[in-house]
């Protein structure tokens, strides 16, 4: 059974690897053309490949289930036209046996995804952007980067700009009564984080407003104690497809104790660990197809089939994560439908084969 399994994985593997490195190849063209018309500043051809490149990864994790689903077509396609697994069959195999080991080729190709996804595609992806974003804008040795603002409980903060090191220049601070009133209005020249996330701010000046009057306090150098640190800042210059899980499910859970909205932030979570999970379902899905309606198929039908239900995997995937933002749906739900509608077809085909 080993080495049957080997065999299967091998081919499914081989297959599924030769279709990515083929929707890479088109999605770096596209990537690398849609940036031809952003050439600015020192941000030239060069430049565009080098940020077509550096965004494989992440669209290598956006693209695996669908090329595991056409790779293992085709690779199963292959054996089946060879007759290797009728043999199989007529040795002794059951098709949940066979199910089985083409589940693991299935759970070796979601580890994989998964790492890209965690671990190599987010921080190129952000690395790339900021790159292309520094050479459009020149903006290297400038003292300019994104503005923010940041809630910290009953305190609200702006941050006039973050950038890379960040060194936010102007801040300006809001405090809050209970009753939502405010507090106090203060604003610091410079600021910044140290090494143990205590804010240093420059030339403070904060107006409290008590019941009896207007106090003014003035500091050259104040120091203060925010739940909010570098990590969490730096999360905030980051488009949620550039974060990783662990930085997604950190900001979700910072918006949510200062009651904000992390509808966006979660369904970018809940999406990324659906897909991941649908890459083991496709193998086995392939499985039922070449033993059921493409039995006698050629490859380009395999080819096809694969294409279709892909594509209609894709476009439900982002139109159900959209809607859900739209209407208020639970992003966990929205997110899995699409997969659990390919598991409950994956069951329904491999209970009809015979």
């Amino acid at each position: 059974m080993s080495i049957l399994t080997g065999y299967l994985m091998r081919s499914i593997l081989a297959s599924t690897m030769l279709v990515l490195l083929v929707f890479l190849a088109l999605a770096g063209l596209f990537e690398f053309i849609g940036q031809l018309g952003s050439t600015q500043g020192t941000f030239g051809i060069p430049q565009a490949l080098l940020f077509a490149a550096l965004r494989m990864p992440q669209l290598a994790f956006e693209m695996l289930p669908i090329a595991a689903l056409i790779g293992a077509l085709l690779g199963l396609g292959g054996l089946a036209n060879n007759s290797e697994l009728v043999v199989m069959r007529t040795a002794g195999l059951s098709i949940a046996r066979l199910a089985g080991m083409v589940a693991i080729a299935g759970l070796v190709l979601t580890i994989f995804t998964g790492l890209v996804g965690e671990f190599i595609g987010p921080p190129l992806d952000y690395f790339a952007r900021t790159m292309r974003d520094e050479a459009r804008y020149e903006m290297e040795d400038r003292d300019i980067g994104n503005a923010a603002w940041v809630k910290d409980g009953a305190s609200i903060l702006h941050l006039e700009r973050i950038n890379a090191e960040f060194e936010f220049g102007a801040l300006y601070l809001y405090r809050f009564n209970d009753d939502k009133s405010l507090k106090s209005i203060a604003k610091a020249e410079n600021a910044g984080i140290d090494e143990s996330d205590n804010w240093i701010l420059e030339n403070f000046r904060e107006t409290r407003f008590k019941d009896d009057g207007v106090q003014v306090v003035e500091s050259a150098l104040a120091v203060e104690s925010f739940n909010v640190d570098g990590d969490l800042l730096g999360i905030t210059l980051v488009k949620p497809v550039s974060l990783s899980a662990r930085g997604l499910m950190s900001y979700i859970n910072y918006l949510k104790q200062n009651g904000l909205a992390a509808e966006r932030y979660e369904t970018e979570f809940w999406s990324r660990i659906s897909k991941t999970a649908t890459v083991m379902v496709m193998p086995v899905l392939a499985l039922a197809f070449v033993f059921g309606s493409l039995r006698s198929a050629g490859s380009g039908g395999r080819l096809m089939i694969g294409v279709l239900i892909g594509l209609a995997y894709f476009l439900a995937s982002e139109m159900l994560a959209n809607s859900g933002q739209v209407f208020d749906l639970n992003p966990a739900i929205v997110t899995w439908l699409p997969s659990l509608a390919l598991v409950m077809v994956t069951v329904f085909a491999l209970s009809r084969v015979k």
